[in-house]
């Protein structure tokens, strides 16, 4: 893994190392979907203090395509507990998000027939947002959740959460328990995984005979058409598609039975799964995603080809406008210090001078520096005292509601904007 000071990150590239290999099948990792330079971890906020003392660091953001079984994974992984046993990423935060995980709970209640039998077991649960719907209704729930900080909201919420990755290891010991779950949820969970098929085969051992696990994750057929770069980043190891997926899932003897495409993270899978001997019959919806992914060639290495140069592009255009802004005497604020912005901001060499600040709803992150570019996370009031001219929605899918939070202030004459997949306004 190849470290270096972010200090010198934009004028360093790593030197040549031996080429990779795949996280599942061991294959050399020869192709490159696109290679966005060194970056720092995208939910690494730092206080001023530390930026001082240069504490963050770079690792190379390269996302690479393996030519044997298509899963398209980063070459660099940063161990998972150097990410995640500390959390900043609030789900509560969003209350699209609430009403999402709010109708998916219900109609998983309904169609399931689950109850106060049943138990429900979600892996990465984060502050209970989800499961708290599922004991609203009366149905038995566990989370495993791998930050002590957040487990412990979720906890005082009311929603029983052991702190643990899951993983094979960890399967065994809730087997071990005799736990088996009628409803296993793994919610933008997949990406996060380095050992993808210990993931899974954790998954099949703790699944009931005729349990349903479900499985949310960002479509990378719509992370290219979208050219979504900025969704790229060091907690996300891997990049799916249904075709891979199902290819990973009968590895361990479970089969995907359903598919719905969800507009969430600028669309997303549902995909729903089972034992491979258990009675569900498989649904349109698995065809019909199939069939896209087909008809874009993702199901060889060149329907992955040509991704980098789109992505140049935008960037390009990114850094067009601030500089026309800049130069014009306009000033650019930011909203939603999402891991997002780092992205965005740090392959593009965004800095304080062309965006002063950005605001946030989570307290977590006000008052400290967005990792590598160092912009300054302030509360959302912050705009309305500072009146930008711009303000760029750097959570491009929540695009919509915060464009109506910010409604006062477009009246005022703020211009709103998003930069993916190409620079508009809102």
């Amino acid at each position: 893994m190849h470290v270096i000071a972010l200090s010198r990150a934009r004028q360093l590239r790593p030197l040549a190392e031996p080429v990779p290999c795949c996280r599942v099948c061991g294959a050399a990792l020869t192709q490159s979907l696109v290679d966005l330079g060194p970056t720092p971890l995208a939910n690494g906020f730092v206080t001023p203090a530390q930026a001082m003392l240069g504490i963050d660091r770079a690792w190379n953001l390269h996302v690479r395509v393996c030519d044997i079984c298509l899963l398209a994974q980063l070459d660099t992984t940063v161990p998972a507990d150097g990410i995640f046993s500390d959390y900043i990423y609030l789900s509560s935060v969003s209350t699209s998000w609430i009403e999402h995980a709010r109708r998916y709970a219900e109609a998983t209640i309904r169609r399931f027939g689950l109850h106060e039998g049943s138990l429900v077991l979600e892996v990465a649960s984060n502050d209970g947002y989800l499961l708290q719907h599922f004991i609203q209704a009366g149905i038995p729930v566990l989370g495993i959740e791998p930050a002590a900080n957040i487990a412990a909201i979720a906890r005082a919420r009311g929603v029983p959460t052991e702190i643990a990755f899951f993983g094979a290891a960890t399967a065994r010991v809730l087997a071990g328990r005799g736990l088996r779950t009628d409803l296993l949820v793994a919610n933008n969970v997949l990406a996060h995984v380095p050992d993808v098929a210990g993931f899974l085969g954790g998954v099949a051992g703790v699944l009931a005979p005729n349990g349903v696990a479900t499985f949310e994750f960002p479509h990378l057929l719509r992370l290219i058409e979208g050219v979504q770069f900025d969704t790229i980043y060091h907690e996300h190891y891997s990049y799916f598609t249904l075709l891979v997926v199902e290819r990973l899932l009968l590895a361990v003897g479970l089969r995907v039975f359903d598919v719905e495409e969800l507009p969430t993270h600028g669309g997303s899978l549902r995909v729903c799964a089972c034992h491979t001997v258990a009675a569900f019959a498989e649904q349109p919806g698995v065809l019909r995603v199939r069939g896209a992914e087909l008809d874009a060639r993702l199901d060889r290495p060149e329907g992955y080809a040509g991704f980098g140069p789109r992505v140049a592009r935008v960037q390009r255009g990114f850094r067009d406008f601030l500089a026309a802004e800049h130069r014009a005497g306009r000033r650019v604020a930011g909203y939603g210090a999402a891991a997002k912005a780092s992205t965005l901001l740090n392959t593009c060499g965004v800095s304080e001078a062309e965006i002063p600040f950005i605001v946030d709803r989570s307290p977590a992150k006000q008052f400290k520096l967005v990792p590598g570019c160092h912009i300054p996370v302030l509360p959302p009031d912050t705009l309305l005292r500072e009146r930008p001219d711009n303000v760029v929605i750097f959570p491009w899918n929540l695009a919509d509601e915060i464009a109506r939070d910010l409604e006062p202030l477009r009246r005022q004459g703020t211009r709103l904007w998003v930069a993916i997949p190409e620079l508009r306004p809102v």
